[in-house]
C-alpha cells in the first residue's frame, strides 16, 4: 500500500480566527453595554418605565444587579475568548444566550435598548458557532 499524505490543515482558517475575534469584541461591547443598563438601574430608579401589569416585574435595583452581573461574566468571557481559551466560546454562546434572554424579559423597561442589545446577542451566538464549524482544530 503507497504512503499517503493527509493535506488536513493543523491550524484555524484567517475566517474561523477573523469570526472568532468579531464574536469575542461584539461580546465585549454587549458586556458593556449590560453593564451600563445595570449601573443605570441601581443608581436611577426613575430612569426607566414602570410597567404595572408584567409578568415578570422585579424590582428595578434587582434587573439592575442581574444586568451588571451578567455584563461582568460577558465582559470577562469575551476577553477569555480573544485570548485563545477553547472553553470560553461555549461558555460565550450560553451567556450570550442569558444575555438575550434577559433582555427579552427586560423589553417592558427599555424597550428599543433591548432590542439592540439582544440582535448583538444573537449576532454574537452566530459567530461563535459559525467559526467553530470553520475551525478544523475544533
Amino acid at each position: 500500500m503507497t504512503g499517503t499524505t493527509s493535506t488536513r490543515r493543523t491550524h484555524p482558517s484567517a475566517w474561523a480566527v477573523g469570526g472568532t475575534a468579531l464574536g469575542a469584541s461584539l461580546l465585549i461591547m454587549v458586556g458593556l453595554f449590560q453593564g451600563f443598563e445595570g449601573l443605570a438601574a441601581l443608581v436611577n430608579d426613575d430612569f426607566f418605565v414602570r410597567t404595572s401589569s408584567y409578568a415578570f416585574a422585579l424590582d428595578l435595583t434587582a434587573w439592575g444587579w442581574i444586568h451588571l452581573a451578567l455584563g461582568v461574566f460577558l465582559l470577562l468571557t469575551g476577553f477569555f475568548l480573544l485570548g485563545g481559551s477553547p472553553v470560553a466560546a461555549g461558555i460565550a454562546v450560553g451567556l450570550a444566550g442569558l444575555s438575550a434572554l434577559s433582555n427579552f424579559l427586560f423589553l417592558p423597561y427599555y424597550p428599543v435598548w433591548a432590542v439592540l442589545v439582544i440582535a448583538l446577542d444573537v449576532f454574537v451566538i452566530w459567530a461563535i458557532l459559525r467559526t467553530s464549524a470553520d475551525d478544523p482544530t475544533a
